[in-house]
This record gives C-alpha cells, sequence and structure tokens, in this order.
C-alpha cells in the first residue's frame, strides 16, 4: 500500500509563486523505501477501467487508446492518456502506438488546458512511477512552475 505523506509546506517558496496550495508526494521525502509498481497484468486498476470493472471518468476512447480522469487532484486538470491493451511503460514509449497517444495526449491538453499544459511519464520507483500499465500524464489547469 502506499503512503501519501503532505509535504506541501516545503513547495510554497520563493521557488514556486505560483503554487499557493498543498500538493500531496508519495514517500519521496519520508525516507522509506521505494514502493513497488501497482497493477500486475491480473491486477491492474486501469485495465478494471478499460474493461468496466472499475469505474473512471472516460474523455477519450478508441479500439487502442483510452484517456481517464486521474483520482489525484494535485492539479485542476490530471488526465491520464494509455493504451487499452496492458504494456509497460518501457515497451510504450519504444511502440508506435506511442506516437498516437502523443497525439490524443496533445488534442485532450489542448481541449482542456487552453493556456498550457505537461505531458510526462514516470518512469520506476525514483521516478515515482506507481502504475505497471503505461501512460502518459496530462497536467494543466494553473500556472504550474518549475516542476510539479
Amino acid at each position: 500500500m502506499l503512503q501519501i505523506i503532505d509535504t506541501g509546506a516545503g513547495l510554497r517558496s520563493k521557488c514556486y509563486p505560483a503554487i499557493r496550495r498543498n500538493f500531496l508526494y508519495m514517500n519521496i521525502l519520508s525516507g522509506s523505501q521505494p514502493h513497488p509498481l501497482s497493477g500486475s497484468l491480473d491486477d491492474c486498476v486501469f485495465c478494471d477501467i478499460i474493461t468496466g470493472k472499475a469505474q473512471g471518468i472516460v474523455h477519450y476512447r478508441d479500439d487502442d487508446l483510452i484517456v481517464i480522469k486521474n483520482r489525484l487532484n494535485w492539479v485542476p486538470v490530471m488526465l491520464l492518456a494509455m493504451p487499452t491493451t496492458h504494456i509497460s511503460q518501457d515497451d510504450l514509449w519504444s511502440s508506435p502506438m506511442f506516437s498516437k497517444l502523443t497525439e490524443v495526449a496533445l488534442e485532450m491538453g489542448h481541449k482542456f488546458c487552453p493556456n498550457g499544459f505537461r505531458l510526462l511519464s514516470n518512469f520506476g520507483s525514483e521516478g515515482l512511477q506507481s502504475q505497471s500499465h503505461g501512460h502518459l500524464h496530462v497536467l494543466g489547469g494553473m500556472q504550474l512552475g518549475l516542476y510539479v
């Protein structure tokens, strides 16, 4: 199970003048061991949303890709773009499908964040990757500052 700690006070410094609220960061500053990836092929929350076993707010879907609202709310717009087939983060980035995924993620970013957005992926425990199902984050809806 992931432990979530509130380190927002440390982020409201002169370096981040646009950030006016607390952000949650998973175990990054707590000194605990990196968390394992969640969601093996047999137990993947993203696959459960894709197959309808779990609820999710879907903003885009075709045979190959889906874009859902992230249940986290660190910034006003947090979307997750991913293939409908379970694939690792590394394999996704080297897949021919990645080009289509980035096109859809860009479209969603422009639709939901007309003033700007950020696309990113996390790799490994030190990069805070928490799900094994490869995906791309679409973040925006506010001035993001130097880094989110």
